[in-house]
């Protein structure tokens, strides 16, 4: 049962008993459609061009009859003299008329239909020379057309003409029934094509609809399902791998959002946690209170919990690639001084190999990138840490090296992701949250360069690649303000 219903802006809308819309407009329709429009006007392009073909031919093949029958009747003429010439058997129970008329049009022998009437055109060519002409009406019969011919002979009276015409009533027929047979197919051939379409087309549509019915049962709960691919190995296996793909993709990106949100979730756990039960027992026993060690540690935590979620922060604009990075002059070498002073201030040994090199990029988060390097190679070390920087042709490199365990090949990946710390034994205040390297390489890779972890015989050696943007064959000017650069090697201090 149909029903129809007016929808919100337009006039009323045919649905089915599930009420979804019919696909009056769908691929199907509209193939099938196009295909009719198109075999339509090529079958009455065909059909016009074959009937113009078909009465060009009858009417040649009739004027090439009328001329042959001239021509006999001159070469007749021209021995026997006009007068003559014998005609009665001429277009006996034809619609064939022939006339031999002198230079002032009087007709000197006729054919038994054309016998007492005027000249049947006005033509006269000379000796030897013919005419044909396709008269609409001769004095013979108004409503029928002739071709005639007109043949110009000389005789022992002088030059006659010999007229020989053929109707085209055979040819009007003719014509007639082939279009009328033209006619008569067309709508049916249409019908027939229009159908045909249709049909392919559904069955060319049918995997796509049982991909869409399969699609239509995932839920974002569960992304494991897969369409099966067709063994036709066409373009819809190619779809169907193309969708399996973006089903994987959407899997796994599923995976590691609730993993993250997991993860993000225990971490600002620990930290509320803290702060909870320093001020629950604080308000237990307010008389024995140190309320400046509460203090002190309600400001520690907060401050942690400050900086994990800004780290979450940057990590989720990195997700949706929102980074808004300044384009500026940045010394490599400057930053990776910086830290080694404040390495060395906080009582770490470190070796440094800073000539000047100098990028274009986001001075404040390379900063951070190499701060987050340091600070990783300080809590994984054994007390010596080495910064390395140079230049490779149009790149820039940072080296980060300890003098700690190192980490097994087959985890070198694994030290970027989120919230991941290799050593589970570590607790936050020695491990960190685990999100200091892969902020590090999020920010190398929106400036187009990487961040890796690179072979080392004792240790680890972290490596940050850069795009310098800038000449590799002399070293960068530095701007007027700009601190001379310092030069240092690698030294003990």
């Amino acid at each position: 049962m149909v029903r129809r219903r007016r929808g919100r802006d337009g006039p009323p809308r045919a649905h089915g008993a599930s009420g979804r819309r019919l696909p009056l407009r769908g691929v199907r329709v509209q193939a099938a459609l196009v295909a009719t429009l198109v075999v339509a006007a090529t079958l009455a392009v065909a059909a016009l061009a074959f009937v113009a073909l078909q009465r060009d031919q009858l009417e040649a093949s009739l004027a090439q009859l009328a001329a042959q029958q001239a021509s006999d009747v001159a070469a007749e003429a021209a021995d026997v003299g006009p007068a003559e010439v014998e005609l009665t058997a001429v277009g006996a129970g034809e619609r064939a008329l022939i006339q031999v008329v002198d230079a002032d049009g009087r007709v000197l022998a006729a054919s038994p239909a054309a016998v007492g009437k005027p000249a049947l055109v006005a033509a006269r060519p000379r000796p030897g020379a013919s005419a044909t002409v396709h008269a609409d009406q001769v004095p013979i019969d108004e409503d029928d057309q002739f071709v005639v011919v007109a043949q110009g002979v000389s005789t022992s009276q002088g030059p006659v003409v010999v007229l020989a015409a053929q109707s085209l009533e055979a040819v009007e027929r003719s014509t007639s029934v082939v279009a009328g047979l033209f006619a008569a197919g067309y709508l049916p051939v249409l019908l027939v094509v229009a159908a045909t379409s249709y049909w392919l087309t559904g069955r060319a549509l049918a995997p796509v609809e049982s991909m869409r019915r399969r699609v239509a049962g995932i839920t974002s709960t569960d992304l494991s399902a897969r369409v099966p691919p067709s063994p036709a190995g066409d373009e819809m296996t190619r779809l169907a791998e193309t969708m399996n793909d973006m089903l994987a993709g959407l899997e796994a990106a599923s995976l590691v959002q609730r993993r993250f949100v997991a993860d993000a979730s225990h971490e600002l756990r620990s930290p509320l946690a803290t702060i909870r039960a320093e001020l629950e027992v604080a308000r237990q026993h307010p008389a024995g209170v140190d309320w400046d060690a509460v203090s002190a540690d309600v400001l520690e935590e907060a401050d942690r919990l400050d900086q994990l979620v800004a780290d979450l922060l940057l990590l989720a604009r990195a997700d949706e690639h929102a980074h808004t990075l300044r384009r500026e002059d940045v010394d490599l070498d400057d930053l990776v001084l910086d830290e080694a002073r404040r390495l060395r201030t906080a009582g770490t040994e470190v070796a440094v190999h800073a000539p000047p090199v100098r990028v274009v990029g986001d001075g404040r988060r390379l900063q951070r990138v190499v701060r987050n390097l340091a600070d990783n190679a300080v809590l994984h070390g054994r007390g010596r840490v080495s910064l390395t920087v140079r230049q490779e042709g149009p790149v820039a490199v940072v080296e980060v090296a300890d003098d700690g365990p190192g980490i097994p090949a087959e985890r070198r990946e694994q030290v970027f992701d989120r919230f991941v710390r290799l050593d589970d034994s570590r607790g936050r205040e020695a491990g960190g949250t685990g999100l200091g390297l892969p902020i590090a390489r999020e920010i190398a890779r929106a400036h187009g360069g990487d961040l890796r972890v690179g072979e080392s015989a004792v240790g680890t050696r972290m490596i940050l690649t850069l795009p310098r943007d800038i000449s590799a064959d002399a070293p960068a000017p530095r701007r007027p303000g700009d601190r001379a650069p310092q030069r240092e090697t690698v030294t003990d201090p």
